[in-house]
């Protein structure tokens, strides 16, 4: 009995079962970046202030109005195929004037799409409706960090403008 083609069939599914493990948590690199946009169809961003943040381009990278300037240490995932984000944040001098929803009342969001590494644990009970900008975020605050998601259920009373959301057509014009 021939055992080669076993052997490398097993090798193969060996190799592909640690690359599924593995590629994930590996530190971005071109490689997983690739992997993260093509796969998974997830990409990330980091900057050190929310000022370094583009306030136009690429949408998912612009921060919503109500994270303060003096932000720091800003994270955002997102889901290249639609509108779910992930976003965290330290406070700086400014306090998050704390989640609101004045235009009416909010929608239950279908829920979390994306996770990451650096976003904590048990943060369902402490999210809070979010409206100010666009869309609806899910915003826990804990001590300085300030953790926020959308799956890109609009804010009540939010406006489309050629399929842009207004607030953020208005800042890619800039």
């Amino acid at each position: 009995m021939n055992r080669r083609p076993l052997v490398i069939a097993a090798a193969t599914v060996g190799v592909l079962a640690t690359a599924a493990i593995a590629l994930p948590n590996l530190p971005p690199n071109p490689l997983t970046d690739t992997i993260n946009d093509r796969v998974y169809k997830e990409k990330g961003m980091r900057f050190a202030t929310a000022a370094d943040a583009p306030t136009r381009g690429e949408l998912s990278w612009v921060l919503p109005d109500w994270v303060p300037k003096d932000a720091t240490a800003v994270r955002i995932k997102a889901r290249t195929g639609g509108e779910a984000r992930l976003l965290r944040f330290t406070l700086g001098a400014t306090p998050l004037d704390g989640p609101q929803c004045p235009a009416g009342t909010a929608k239950k969001p279908s829920g979390r799409e994306l996770a990451a590494k650096w976003w904590p644990a048990g943060t369902q009970e402490e999210e809070r409706p979010e409206c100010r900008d666009y869309y609806q975020y899910q915003v826990t605050v804990r001590g300085k960090e300030v953790y926020a998601w959308t799956d890109g259920t609009p804010s009540p009373g939010a406006k489309v403008r050629g399929g842009i959301p207004v607030q953020q057509a208005s800042r890619s014009a800039r």
